[in-house]
This record gives structure tokens, sequence and C-alpha cells, in this order.
């Protein structure tokens, strides 16, 4: 009998983002919140996912945290302080980069104000599903539009949403060109 491929063994922490790095000067940043910070201080906008830990080196004396050597060599000028220990793998922790960005643009959106997501409904005016089968979380919203043309487009077996399309699409209140508009458009999704 032929041998069973080998199961995915999951990733490790080597094979995982550990942080950020700039691509434009190379320092290493902890969270996408830090990146953007970043950004926004120096201009930087290439960004790339790196399997390096940003380094964290602990003051023995007043135990502040240093990312480089070159913090280091600025620690010790101002303060003396010349002993380091490595704490590094103590902090160390995989990123989640996608969940991060989809956290700040939720909480970018809020702030202005803006839904937080907005999705296509089809012709029966149903939200999409996700893989449970249960309707997906999203705000859904539908252009104002004439109610009355609305119902005479269903009545000739046209479909809410395709109505509600051809009506924001065309600005008209004739079911005429709304008509024609749905049959040019035949083909969109």
């Amino acid at each position: 009998p032929p041998t069973p491929p080998p199961l995915e063994q999951p990733a490790t922490m080597a094979e995982k983002a550990l942080s950020l790095k700039c691509n434009t000067c190379g320092l290493a940043l902890r969270s996408v919140a830090e990146a953007q910070s970043h950004g926004e201080l120096t201009g930087h906008s290439d960004f790339a996912e790196s399997t390096e830990a940003v380094l964290n080196m602990q003051c023995v004396a007043c135990g502040k945290p240093c990312r480089s050597p070159t913090e280091q060599d600025l620690h010790t000028k101002r303060t003396g302080h010349t002993e380091f220990t490595d704490k590094t793998h103590e902090t160390v922790t995989a990123m989640d980069t996608e969940g991060e960005m989809k956290k700040l643009d939720a909480d970018m959106k809020e702030e202005l104000g803006l839904p937080a997501k907005v999705a296509k409904v089809d012709d029966k005016g149903k939200a999409p599903m996700d893989a449970d089968g249960a309707a997906a979380a999203v705000e859904l919203f539908e252009p104002e539009v004439d109610e009355a043309t609305i119902k005479d487009l269903e009545a000739m077996g046209f479909g809410r949403n395709r109505a509600v399309r051809a009506l924001y699409a065309t600005g008209a209140t004739s079911v005429e060109m709304c008509v024609n508009w749905i049959v040019e458009h035949e083909a969109d999704k």
C-alpha cells in the first residue's frame, strides 16, 4: 500500500513573524501600531514581517529596555550603566499582523464614524453567509430610491437588488430607463 503523505506540522516560533522591520531604516518593531507610529514620525512606509525578534537588552541597574546596541551605548553614556541582561526570548511572541491590521482598520473607521464593513446583497436582498451558514455580521445599507418604481420593477420579475442598482445608477424614476439599464448590465455581478 502507498504511504500516506506526512501530516502538516504546526509552524514553529522560528517560522512565524516575530516583528515588523522597516525596510527603509532597518528598525525592528513589535507591532503594527509601533510600525504605524514609526511611519508617522519618519515618513517611512515600507515594512515587512520578520522572523527575528526585537532585541530586548535590559539594564541591570535601572531596568530600562534597549532595542539595539546603539540604544545601549546611548544609555551607557547618559547613565554610566554598563551591564545589560538579554531578555529578548522572555518577551518574544508571534505576531498576528493580519489581526492587528483589521483591528486598527476597525478602530479608524469607528473614529471617523464609518460603518465597519459594508457587504453586497444578492437579488433577494439577502446578506452573505459565513462558513457555518449563519448571516455574516455586517452592516448593510441601501441607497434611497423611489419605492414605487422598485415595486414596479419587482412586479416585472426583477430582483430588489437589481432594481435598486438600476434606479441608483440611472438617477431616474422611469421604469423604462431602469429596464434598459438592467438589460445593458445583465452580466454585472
